[in-house]
């Protein structure tokens, strides 16, 4: 009767190891993106500081794709604003997901040590 409990403990084993790794890969991605995030709020608060010191008449070029569009500066401080603010939203939401996930790995640890030491018990 031992063998069918040390099977099915084994088969769980495997499966919450899977979990884990996957959701450790998941938390490292997220890392990723925030860093990415990160950047992208650098470079659009340093172009913003730059062109804020021009006069408000001052038309700039702003790169899309492979043309240029000429715009207002207020235009481009505009965009660059709500890119700053997308960027936030963006890492608070990846800081929680990743809070999330740590968690789960935790639980996914302590269940993995719980089974190990269950095992050893009996």
């Amino acid at each position: 009767m031992a063998a069918p409990v040390d099977l099915e403990l084994k088969k769980a084993f495997s499966v919450l190891q899977v979990k884990m790794i996957d959701t450790q890969q998941k938390v490292k991605l997220a890392d990723l993106q925030i860093d990415q995030l990160t950047r992208v709020q650098k470079h659009a608060k340093i172009t913003h500081t730059e062109t804020a010191i021009l006069p408000d008449n001052v038309r700039l070029y702003e790169g899309v794709g492979r043309m240029f569009i000429l715009q207002s500066r207020e235009d481009i401080n505009n965009q660059l604003m709500d890119k700053q603010k997308t960027a936030s939203e963006k890492i608070k939401e990846l800081e929680q997901k990743k809070v999330y996930l740590e968690r789960s790995v935790k639980e996914a640890e302590d269940n993995i040590r719980e089974m190990l030491l269950s095992r050893r018990a009996h």
